[in-house]
């Protein structure tokens, strides 16, 4: 009787080369060179952030069975270098993941960049773009507070809380002591939704009102409640909720 082939009941059969054994025009940093980031792949991305493989598996085969893992850059992105090191993601240790994390955080930071221009807030949406990059990948809420001049210009962001909102963490003293600071005429509060929904909490309504309530004693008026999940958000505002 024939002995059964091991490698059936896994993985397929991958005859390993390293990526120095490839054609050229076919190697990650050699087709950056000549055609540009914009020519290749994720993986191939992935890949040179990796740069060395394992005994059995090129830098791109670890690139492409993260993707595999993950389903897209996104889901990559939001992962901590702890998550990276995990038993299951072959390949990638502290150096690598913690290069992974870096350039995706720096992804991040050119996408709300755009904050630095110093112009106006007009909109949900201006708030959205520019701080949409950095909330919508974590993987616990956020909550923020944004100073806004009598331009409706930010001059400063703090983070309050991290973890679940609740009124008990999330006090207006906290929320309006940066404001007083940095003698704000107004701020916006935002924060994230891990799980994608963007329908408002009663716990978010109910801090939102409490917030709102004690600006006006203070003399500083609160425009919005912004919460970010997925790729939208909602303007509590907009909804009426506040």
């Amino acid at each position: 009787m024939d002995k059964p082939n091991r490698n059936e009941s896994s993985e397929p059969v991958v005859q390993y080369s390293t990526i120095k054994e490839w054609p050229e025009v076919e190697r990650p940093r050699e087709k950056l060179i000549k055609h540009g980031a914009a020519s290749l792949s994720d993986s191939e991305l992935l890949a040179i952030l990796i740069n060395i493989g394992t005994k059995k598996f090129s830098a791109v085969d670890v690139a492409k069975k993260l993707m595999r893992e993950y389903k897209s850059l996104r889901n990559i992105a939001s992962l901590s270098v702890a998550d990276l090191k995990q038993k299951k993601n072959k390949g990638i240790g502290s150096a690598k993941a913690v290069t992974i994390a870096a350039a995706f955080e720096l992804g991040r930071r050119i996408s709300k960049s755009e904050r630095e221009n110093d112009a106006p807030i007009r909109s949900p949406e201006d708030i959205s773009q520019r701080f949409g990059p950095q909330l919508r990948d974590l993987k616990q809420e956020v909550f923020m507070v944004l100073c806004l001049s009598s331009s409706n210009k930010i001059i400063n962001e703090r983070i309050i809380t991290k973890g679940l909102l609740n009124s008990s963490l999330t006090h207006p003293r906290e929320v309006f002591r940066e404001a007083i600071l940095e003698n704000a005429a107004s701020v916006i509060l935002l924060h994230n939704h891990p799980s994608g929904n963007l329908e408002p909490s009663r716990e978010d309504i109910s801090i939102t009102k409490q917030i709102v309530e004690a600006g006006k004693i203070i003399g500083i008026s609160v425009h919005d409640h912004i919460i970010i999940g997925g790729n939208g958000f909602t303007s509590m505002m907009e909804r009426g909720l506040m």
